[in-house]
C-alpha cells in the first residue's frame, strides 16, 4: 500500500477509533458516499478523527443507517506541530481559500486578528471549521487545526512571548527571507540536542489588505521574539502572502525539514 492513499474516500468523524468499531456516519456523509460517489456496503473508506490516526474501514448498513466498520490502523497519529496562523479576515471566497491552504501547509491553530485596517469584522467560525475539516479530508492531513475566536492585534503582541512570531510586513526591507528565518532557528548545544532544537513554537502573522498602521508595527516590534519579514519585491494579496509565508516558515523552521 502507498504511504498515502488518495484514491479511497476519506471521512472525518468525532468518535474514538479502534479495530472492529462501528462508526455511524451522519446524513451528509452517507449521502456523499452512497448517492454522489455511488459506494455501497462493503466498499472501502478511510476514517480519521484527528486523534487516533487513519483507519481502513468498510461501509455497512443501508438507507439512513450507514456506518463504517473499522479494520486496522493504516497510519498512526503524527506528533502535533506547534504552528499558529494569525491573519486579518478576508471576504468569504478568499478566506475559504486561505484557511484551506493553511491546513494543507500544516498549521495547528488558526485565529483571525482584528487590526486598524481590517475590512471584514463578521467572521463565521463554523464555516471556517468546516473548511478546516474539508481540507484535511482531501489532502491526507491527520491533524485537525483548532479555530480560535477573533482577537485584537494588541493581544497578539502581548501574548506568548516565548513563541517566535513571524511578522509579514509589506513595509519591511526586502531581503533574503530564507536567510532571515534561518537566523531565528535554535542552534543545538551540549545541553540542547539537535532534535530538541528543531522543535520550535511558531506563529505567522498576515495583515489586512490595507496593511499595518505605524502604531501597530511599533507595538509588534516590542515583542522579544519576532522576525519582521519581507515576502519580496512583488505586491501580494493577503491570501497569496499567507501561502508564501507559511511555505517559507515550514521549509526553514517547521516540520518540512528532515
Amino acid at each position: 500500500m502507498p504511504r498515502y492513499d488518495f484514491r479511497t474516500p476519506r471521512i472525518h468523524v468525532d468518535a474514538a477509533l479502534a479495530a472492529g468499531a462501528q462508526v455511524p456516519l451522519d446524513r451528509d456523509q452517507a449521502n456523499h458516499l452512497c448517492n454522489v460517489l455511488r459506494l455501497k456496503a462493503g466498499d472501502a473508506v478511510l476514517v480519521f478523527n484527528g486523534r487516533d490516526g487513519e483507519w481502513g474501514a468498510e461501509l455497512s448498513g443501508s438507507g439512513k443507517h450507514i456506518a463504517a466498520r473499522l479494520d486496522r490502523q493504516l497510519r498512526p497519529q503524527p506528533p502535533r506541530a506547534d504552528l499558529d496562523f494569525l491573519f486579518a479576515p478576508l471576504k468569504h471566497a478568499r478566506l475559504d481559500y486561505m484557511v484551506q491552504k493553511a491546513v494543507e501547509l500544516g498549521v495547528t491553530r488558526i485565529r483571525p486578528v482584528l487590526t486598524q485596517h481590517t475590512q471584514v469584522t463578521r467572521i463565521n467560525l463554523e464555516r471556517m471549521r468546516a473548511n478546516v475539516i474539508e481540507a484535511a479530508q482531501q489532502c491526507g492531513v491527520l491533524t485537525i487545526a483548532d479555530v480560535g475566536e477573533p482577537v485584537q492585534l494588541k493581544t497578539v503582541a502581548a501574548a506568548d512571548p516565548e513563541r517566535l512570531l513571524i511578522f509579514c510586513d509589506e513595509d519591511a526591507e526586502v531581503a533574503d527571507a530564507i536567510m532571515a528565518l534561518g537566523k531565528a532557528r535554535p542552534q543545538p548545544s551540549a545541553l540542547v540536542p539537535s532534535d530538541a532544537a528543531a522543535v520550535q513554537k511558531l506563529a505567522v502573522l498576515i495583515g489586512p489588505e490595507g496593511g499595518f498602521s505605524e502604531a501597530e508595527r511599533a507595538l509588534l516590534m516590542q515583542r522579544p521574539n519576532i522576525v519582521r519579514l519581507s515576502l519580496g519585491p512583488l505586491i501580494l494579496r493577503a491570501d497569496t502572502a499567507a501561502v508564501a509565508a507559511l511555505t517559507l516558515t515550514q521549509a526553514v523552521l517547521g516540520n518540512w525539514r528532515s
